[in-house]
């Protein structure tokens, strides 16, 4: 039965006409969860045309509610599209592989990083398949790679307002739609090709039908939340499962159904998560491997060795077996960071995510303070547990974990924070005539300006001023909502709408400046250059910021960067930037690298095509490779008479190639250029089957440093280097140098 209270407070006008409430109903207020109101048409009275339902939304809604919800949703799809093509390919390691899923559906099905399926990505293949049918309908550009990662990123904007919109207020919806939105690391991602967009998504889907399930206990909610989490397995593994815990425990404890049927109903989210993620395992295990592509990442030529090995349990305690390395745990500082409480906060990761995040977790405490005393089914305490149970899951898990550990995969947080802030805000405006509402509200804009203030304080010469700005508009927001109770309305909002803006004032500026640069390459991350410094005390070789710091920053002299590039190549051009080399170099945009000051420098030395053959130079571990016309024109020469028309060391010096020449290239040792494949015997029998036209010099790690025990596969690369080289026809094309395959010199 829903109440007068239930109505007045989900959106919907109160019955003397007056202004609807911006939160939810009181915990008092709730007898039982119960779901919004739907409107029915009068008997006799003629149904409205569906664009006019689709602009003006649900009948008891404000008029303002549904056009300014159209409106954030066109505002994010037209910022996330904005300069989309700076980015070129993006990741090309992902880019070849949707290259090749458009022109072989066994591709597309294993996510192989070629069409002639020599070796999968280090992933599940979920995220790469709206990617690959994409670029099947409108070739092979920037656009068709990246438009499909900004329509998720639109998507979850709308299922977080729709999740907060139900059951608190259509203000609750918008303002977590627009924090999520404006978050560096969303318009990051979001923008980008790695699985974190569907990630993300899929999470935000799993914690609204978990909520929906909360509501009246209806089981179809429960299954559709596995669903969900079924198919976020298969864009990144086990990170789907970070927020499982949390979400069992809420749905356990609070929903409306008695406890023996609870427990049955997350029995079968469980059969449907393992239903919808579990088949594509199935097939792929149970396939004959001689006559599939080898499972990048694993050692052993298995997706399950994959799933708990390297990006499973490896990625907690540091120990990858085929990695470039694991962290240091316990508060160290590894390879890939600083790991302890302050992770989500240091400089490492501090601008990415973290500008609301004080302020949620202030928020949160004070959703669960006032709902204290509800009943155990109170639906507005359930959406509390849930989105901020997955947040303290998540960011817990990723300030320890030891293992690789990059700046981006924090957007899995944006969704969570915003939900937080959202609910929190609304909430605490509802009962702001309480003293201590007011002031844990006022303390949050506070918390947010400071914490904004030395984020910005980080990158002292980008927009100075604005820091200052943040601050004093953050305070004197602050002391407005103290008193907002006992202002006028004007005032309040004036209040309200200073403390918004200055508490996204700063992650706004990060996300244009994000947006209005091309990001390429392994390792990205948002903002201005210069706002996140990775690698702590050095990274492998002692490089100052090393190893993780990621990509090239338009010249900049690298001593961690911000992993931004200005690879370009736009539509439908292969990426230019980068010759492949590594963080530490001095490198330019145009792809020279000039005046390399590296501190320590890498076993193998090298940028791409000059040398690293034998001891398995890293350049292009993280960058592709330049391909300059002459080059490309001599891998496309008689292609068609070849499976392969070459091979590389490493999945991105072979990515480069392959986009450049629309040509299968195989990827030796996949991504790191550790995993044994092929052996050498097996790519001995290619050479002699004529199946390989050219070897590419250089790429990979090699005989560099793959975590723990790479013995073995460190051997393979390097013998079937050392193999080509003794055995075959050296051609230099510009500063590139490849082996004839089909040309022995003995």
């Amino acid at each position: 039965m829903t109440t007068q209270s239930d109505t007045s407070h989900q959106g919907g006008a109160s019955p003397s006409g007056a202004e609807p409430s911006w939160g939810p109903p009181s915990s008092t207020a709730l007898q039982e969860p119960v779901a919004p109101p739907t409107a029915a048409p009068r008997s006799g009275e003629p149904k409205q045309p569906f664009f006019h339902r689709v602009w003006r939304g649900r009948p008891e809604d404000p008029r303002w509610v549904r056009p300014a919800f159209l409106a954030l949703l066109v505002a994010t799809g037209l910022l996330y599209l904005y300069n989309l093509s700076a980015s070129g390919y993006a990741n090309s390691f992902y880019s070849a592989a949707v290259q090749a899923g458009s022109q072989s559906w066994k591709a597309l099905f294993f996510g192989s990083l070629d069409s002639a399926n020599a070796i999968t990505v280090d992933k599940p293949p979920a995220s790469l398949w709206p990617m690959a049918l994409s670029v099947r309908i409108f070739g092979l550009n920037s656009w068709a790679i990246l438009v499909p990662e900004v329509l998720m990123g639109v998507a979850t904007v709308g299922v977080l307002y729709g999740a907060l919109r139900r059951r608190f207020s259509p203000a609750a919806g918008l303002i977590a739609g627009a924090v999520l939105a404006l978050t560096p690391v969303a318009a990051l991602m979001f923008r980008f090709n790695n699985p974190d967009a569907m990630l993300a998504l899929l999470m935000t889907v799993t914690i609204y039908c978990v909520v929906r399930a909360l509501e009246d206990g209806r089981t179809k909610w429960l299954v559709w939340a596995g669903v969900a989490v079924g198919f976020a397995f298969l864009a990144k593994t086990l990170q789907a499962f970070l927020i499982l815990p949390p979400l069992a425990v809420v749905y356990a404890v609070c929903a409306p159904v008695q406890l023996r049927k609870r427990f049955a109903q997350l029995g079968l989210s469980a059969v449907a998560m393992v239903v919808a993620g579990g088949w594509w395992v199935a097939i792929v295990e149970l396939w004959p491997a001689s006559s599939r592509p080898y499972i990048g990442g694993s050692q052993n030529n298995s997706f399950l060795e994959l799933t708990f090995g390297y990006n499973g349990l490896g990625r907690i305690n540091g120990d990858e077996t085929g990695s470039v390395g694991g962290g240091g745990g316990g508060g160290g500082t590894g390879q890939w960071g600083e790991t302890g409480w302050n992770r989500m906060f240091n400089s490492e990761i501090g601008s990415q995510i973290a500008w609301l995040l004080p302020a949620a977790l202030i928020l949160f405490v004070a959703g669960i303070v006032l709902t204290r005393k509800a009943r155990r089914t109170d639906l507005t305490r359930s959406s509390f547990l849930a989105w901020g149970g997955a947040l303290l899951m998540t960011a817990i898990i990723f300030s320890y974990m030891a293992g690789i550990f990059h700046q981006y995969y924090t957007v899995a947080l944006a969704p969570y924070i915003a939900a937080v802030v959202g609910m929190g805000a609304t909430v605490l405006w509802e009962e702001r005539s309480k003293v201590w509402a007011s002031l844990t509200l006022a303390g949050a804009v506070t918390a947010t300006a400071a914490w904004g203030y030395v984020l910005l304080n980080r990158t002292p010469t980008y927009l100075p001023w604005l820091k200052w700005l943040v601050l004093i508009g953050g305070l004197v927001g602050a002391l407005g909502l103290i008193f907002a109770a006992r202002l006028g309305r004007q005032l309040a909002l004036a209040a309200v709408g200073l403390s918004f803006v200055a508490s996204v004032a700063g992650p706004t500026a990060y996300t244009l400046s994000t947006v209005n640069t091309g990001h390429t390459g392994s390792i990205v991350t948002a903002g201005p250059a210069g706002a996140s410094m990775m690698g702590g005390r050095g990274g492998p070789g002692g490089m100052r910021g090393g190893f993780p710091g990621g990509g090239n920053t338009r010249g900049q002299n690298q001593q961690g960067g911000n992993g931004t590039t200005q690879q370009g190549g736009g539509m439908g051009r292969p990426p230019t930037g980068g010759t492949g080399g590594f963080p530490g170099q001095n490198q330019q945009g145009n792809g020279n690298t000039q005046g390399q000051n590296q501190q320590g420098g890498m076993p193998g030395g090298g940028a791409m095509g000059e040398g690293g053959m034998g001891g398995g130079g890293v350049g292009g571990l993280l960058n592709g490779a330049t391909v300059s016309s002459a080059a490309k024109k001599l891998l496309e020469t008689n292609a068609g008479d070849y499976t392969w028309a070459a091979a590389a060391v490493g999945s991105q010096n072979s990515a480069s190639y392959q986009l450049a020449t629309g040509k299968p290239v195989m990827a030796i040792g996949g991504f790191n250029g550790t995993d044994p494949s092929p052996t050498l015997a097996q790519f001995k029998k290619y050479v002699t089957d004529g199946k390989i036209h050219y070897f590419i010099s250089g790429g990979g790690m090699g005989g560099g440093m793959g975590g723990g025990n790479s013995s073995s596969t460190t051997s393979t690369s390097s013998q079937i280097s050392s193999w080509v080289t003794a055995n075959f026809k050296k051609v230099t094309v510009g500063s590139a140098t490849f082996y004839d395959l089909t040309q022995p010199t003995k």
